[in-house]
């Protein structure tokens, strides 16, 4: 688990560069790594995951500017889930290729964590990354002959396609009841096709014990993150002015979106772009550029960080969450 963590660690490190170049529209591999500030080329010594910014306390050693420390957090996350998948499916188990692939998946998780939590978007090419994974993961489960099948009706279906079902039914569920309900958005278009592929890698069952791990952070951390900003907005009055009273998306609107999702769509326009403004009425380069005029208001909660959280707590302990919730089920149910 050690040797597991410090290689995820330097996947760590690469991660930043995607959290900070992507939703930017910037290549990933031109330039080489280099401050922000000075464009200084980072050199071998400052590219030592976790020591290089402890050691020079979070900061440049060519222009003494400020490092933010999400670079560390992002490394140590992301050596903590390769440690917790090397544990799970090469200590507890023995089956190499799962875990390759579950180490892709936390990923694109984690870095999809971060850029919602700064930008408030999912950019679509890190949602159609999982969906590979999800369903080579089925395949393998299939021919490994360790399960892969869910019977509905007594129908046997892929597990990955019933989960593909049950995640972008649930949160499109969500956003669409919310919307009549409440007469604004409930739940954002990014976190929608997120959960559809969380739902395709984990399975039917295991996706639900996963987002209901999501809604208990979401209200705990939610709650605490709105009092935070509270708190800024009081002692600068300035903070909270400008805020855009934006109208809710038409419900014909979000139909037609939810509708793009379930068949793909969004997947099939990153390879025909004309596609996201005929059907979708926008351009996901544009948002991820940061070109649009929408700016959070105070209540405004990433839902995608919460949905990481659940679904890679869910993909490293599946036995006891899913014991849990039968518990659960007993329980309420009076069901034995």
């Amino acid at each position: 688990m050690v040797v597991g963590f410090f290689i995820g660690t330097f996947f760590g490190s690469f991660l930043n560069v995607v959290v900070h170049r992507l939703p930017r529209g910037l290549s990933l591999w031109q330039p080489p790594s280099h401050c922000p500030r000075c464009s200084h080329r980072l050199g071998p010594a400052d590219l030592i995951p976790l020591f290089s910014l402890l050691l020079t306390g979070g900061k440049c050693r060519y222009c003494g500017g400020r490092v933010g420390w999400r670079y560390f957090v992002v490394e140590l996350l992301t050596g903590a889930v390769w440690a917790g998948f090397w544990w799970r499916f090469l200590v507890a188990g023995a089956d190499p290729l799962s875990f390759l692939l579950f180490v892709a998946f936390g990923c694109v998780l984690l870095a999809a964590l971060f850029i919602d939590l700064e930008h408030y978007i999912i950019p679509d090419s890190l949602n159609a990354w999982v969906l590979p994974i999800a369903a080579a993961l089925n395949a393998h489960q299939i021919v490994g002959g360790t399960g892969g099948w869910v019977h509905v009706a007594g129908v046997a279906v892929p597990t990955a396609l019933a989960g593909y079902l049950v995640g972008w039914g649930a949160l499109f569920a969500i956003a669409l009841f919310g919307r009549l309900l409440f007469r604004r958005d409930a739940m954002g278009h990014g976190d929608i096709k997120l959960a559809r592929g969380i739902g395709a890698m984990l399975g039917p069952g295991l996706a639900l014990g996963a987002f209901a791990l999501a809604v208990v952070a979401g209200a705990v951390l939610g709650a605490a993150q709105v009092v935070a900003r509270r708190n800024v907005e009081e002692s600068d009055p300035g903070q909270g002015e400008e805020e855009y009273d934006e109208e809710p998306e038409s419900v014909g609107s979000l139909l037609k979106c939810g509708v793009g999702y379930l068949v793909l769509v969004d997947v099939v326009a990153l390879f025909v772009p004309s596609l996201n403004r005929s059907w979708f009425g926008d351009s996901p380069e544009e948002l991820e550029a940061g070109e649009d005029d929408w700016q959070p208001s105070l209540t405004t909660i990433p839902f995608g960080p919460y949905l990481v959280v659940g679904a890679l707590v869910a993909a490293t302990f599946p036995e006891p969450l899913l014991a849990a919730g039968k518990r659960y089920l007993e329980w309420a149910t009076g069901v034995r």
